[in-house]
């Protein structure tokens, strides 16, 4: 892989500057490169270097471990499209309320399911031989606390439509209920979750009625909403819509043996259960960029200093 092609002067980003079709720019944070406000192109830009650069805080991501630039390269090249659409989500979800970052990230998740990428990562996957037992959402009513389990056990909690729809319920409820103060998110089984079933990946092809549905079931539309109530309890695997959702929890607590994923540019898409909006409030714009990426998976430590879980216990009970 040759890096090099993929380094640009930060000082050619400037508005009256020709922009080149190009699936990425890699920066240089070095001295004799001023500070000064760039117009970034529409593809991410990566920075490599001094994080405490002037210039660092305007770039789509710094690499920092255990992120490696050429993992990050290998993925954007791979879908560029995807990538982009991911960095644009990404640059203005600061500046909207988390209910109108919602609704920006399920536009470009819709339009990301229409797009090629999406539909060669569908053809070329291999869908699950053995019909999977349905998953449920269970809940349970102690004292003025809502306890909302994941118990699909047997499939790691990969979240299909029927639990997307329990988990949707149990936070408007929870978010109604003034006699619940508090509501703790867990899972049965060594997994906490796989994420979104992705034997269901496809099956609403038209990318409007998508987002339409989303608009109606996004379980994170609830979750938003009594996030100050919201304590999630994580064990080994946190992948995907699992960790997206539970990093809407103000008090998140992880297993020493938990870890993290967004696997989604190499589907072709970018993280749709709400994943874009949770992870900056916790990580910021920058880190959630390095985790969709790179789709590099962070160990229980390493989430805890970079803030997206708030401590480790092996007891979660």
């Amino acid at each position: 892989m040759n890096l090099a092609e993929h380094v640009i002067d930060a000082r050619r980003f400037w508005p009256g500057e020709a922009i080149e079709k190009r699936p990425l720019a890699i920066v240089e944070l070095a001295e004799g490169i001023e500070a000064a406000d760039i117009a970034l192109p529409p593809y991410p830009v990566i920075g490599i270097g001094d994080s405490a650069h002037p210039l660092a805080c305007s770039l789509d991501a710094v690499i920092e471990p255990p992120v490696k630039l050429e993992g990050v390269v290998r993925q954007i090249v791979a879908n560029p499209l995807a990538a982009a659409a991911i960095v644009r989500l990404l640059r203005i979800l600061p500046v909207l309320t988390p209910e109108q970052g919602l609704v920006a990230e399920s536009m470009a998740y819709a339009m990301l399911q229409g797009s090629d990428e999406h539909k060669h990562w569908l053809a070329a996957r291999r869908s699950s031989k053995e019909l999977a037992q349905p998953g449920a959402v269970r809940l349970d009513r102690v004292g003025r606390t809502l306890i909302v389990t994941l118990d699909r056990p047997e499939s790691r909690n990969a979240i299909d439509s029927g639990m997307r729809d329990g988990l949707h319920d149990a936070f408007v409820l929870a978010a109604l209920d003034d006699d619940i103060l508090n509501v703790t998110l867990r899972a049965q089984g060594r997994a906490f979750s796989l994420g979104a079933d992705l034997d269901e990946f496809g099956t609403t092809t038209d990318p409007a009625s998508a987002h339409a549905i989303r608009s109606l079931t996004l379980p994170a539309l609830g979750a938003l909403r009594c996030t100050e109530k919201l304590e999630a309890h994580v064990q080994g695997a946190c992948v995907g819509a699992g960790l997206e959702l539970a990093a809407y929890a103000a008090r998140l607590c992880a297993t020493s043996d938990a870890w993290f994923q967004l696997p989604e540019l190499a589907m072709g898409i970018l993280p749709g259960a709400g994943g874009c909006v949770s992870l900056i409030r916790r990580i910021g714009r920058q880190r959630t960029a390095l985790m969709i990426l790179s789709g590099k998976r962070l160990s229980a430590r390493q989430a805890l200093a970079w803030g997206l879980i708030d401590r480790i216990a092996d007891d979660v009970s």
